[in-house]
């Protein structure tokens, strides 16, 4: 999760929502990504989905069975829709985000018809995942 943090602050430096998010196979980083759909001018361009870009391109392979992703950030819809079709063991969450989180504040996870099944531990490193999301929508609030 340190690394997740480490990348968060890489997106907040670039003007990004700071979201940072590393994918591992055993001990191994297969891949990592912060979010940049500014900087990219790509929608799809979160931490999670460029974590999942980068380790299917190092493992040749849209599948990746066995891996545990950390992430600073409760995923979207759109991640979880990611994670679910990559077949992402684990999911590694640092703070959660009842707005637009779905894993666990809104129970996507829980859906009994999905064709794979994600674990979800939550809360670790909390409070500085969480303070970086504060500190950065205060910073834009005050600004405006």
């Amino acid at each position: 999760m340190r690394k997740a943090i480490v990348l968060a602050d890489e997106a907040a430096a670039a003007g990004e929502v700071p979201v940072g998010a590393v994918l591992v196979r055993g001990q191994d980083l297969i891949g990592q990504g912060y979010n940049q759909p500014r900087l990219s001018h790509d929608p799809s361009a979160h931490a999670e989905i460029i974590a999942l870009r980068d380790a299917a391109l190092q493992s040749s392979n849209y599948r990746l069975p066995g891996t545990t992703l950390y992430v600073t950030i409760e995923p979207c819809t759109m991640c979880f829709g990611a994670l679910i079709h990559s077949r992402i063991q684990r999911v590694v969450i640092g703070a959660l985000e009842p707005k637009a989180g779905v894993m666990i504040s809104h129970s996507l996870g829980d859906l009994t018809w999905l064709n794979h099944r994600i674990e979800v531990s939550c809360g670790v490193l909390e409070e500085e995942c969480r303070q970086r999301m504060r500190g950065f929508f205060d910073a834009r609030r005050n600004k405006n």
